[in-house]
């Protein structure tokens, strides 16, 4: 019985500190999180193609090697 007692108090003592941690936090205004979200969107695509073009430039390479 000390136990669950103990576990529980362990999880509450986890909950309050994540709420207490979560309260300290500066959350970006939703200008900010828009504007952050573009950034993150145009450098996935940007990098996509990169990683894409490089993917077909190494597979056309290889495949002239070994033929």
């Amino acid at each position: 019985m000390a136990d669950k007692k103990k576990k529980t108090n362990a999880i509450v003592k986890w909950w309050r500190e994540t709420v207490g941690e979560l309260r300290k936090v500066t959350w970006p205004t939703p200008m900010e999180a828009w504007k952050l979200t573009k950034i993150v969107v145009v450098v996935m695509i940007a990098m996509s193609a990169i990683l894409g073009v490089l993917d077909f430039v190494f597979t056309r390479l290889i495949s002239w090697v070994l033929s």
